[in-house]
């Protein structure tokens, strides 16, 4: 199958998993969340759902553990919304490269904020010497 058709039903699954988690989801650990992103295995057996959510690393536990749990229900959802032959398991994974950007992001403005280290002005080289123009080539005579 292509990956242009794969990476549709990825994106697809995202939007009706995003819709289905804030209107139907009724589990109290799964609050806040955002579906970043779908992978989806070639076969479509198997869906990699990436999720993030506001809150401590407890709270993100908690509601990849719910959203676990809510797995099948949520296929089912998917299964009445799609129009695919099969709908994918679902695996979900807490999304940590948002929590890195916002780490590197702090880092890099600390380091700009930082004051430079002073580094001491690099000494004087002197000019190199004059080099004599090259001498005209000499001319042979012609033997006689």
């Amino acid at each position: 199958m292509s990956t242009a058709r794969l990476a549709r039903i990825a994106d697809q699954i995202q939007r009706e998993l995003s819709e289905l988690v804030r209107e139907e989801l009724r589990d109290p650990r799964v609050k806040m969340v955002t579906i970043t992103g779908v992978e989806v295995s070639r076969d479509q057996s198997h869906a990699k759902v990436w999720f993030t959510t506001l809150g401590s690393a407890e709270d993100a536990e908690a509601c990849g553990e719910g959203l676990a749990r809510a797995a099948g229900f949520l296929r089912a959802g998917l299964a009445h919304r799609l129009s695919t032959r099969t709908v994918p398991e679902l695996h979900f994974s807490y999304d940590e490269s948002i929590e890195r950007g916002v780490r590197l992001s702090r880092l890099i403005d600390e380091a700009v904020g930082a004051p430079a280290p002073e580094v001491p002005p690099a000494p004087e080289v002197p000019p190199p010497p004059e080099v004599p123009p090259p001498a005209a080539p000499r001319r042979r005579r012609k033997a006689a």
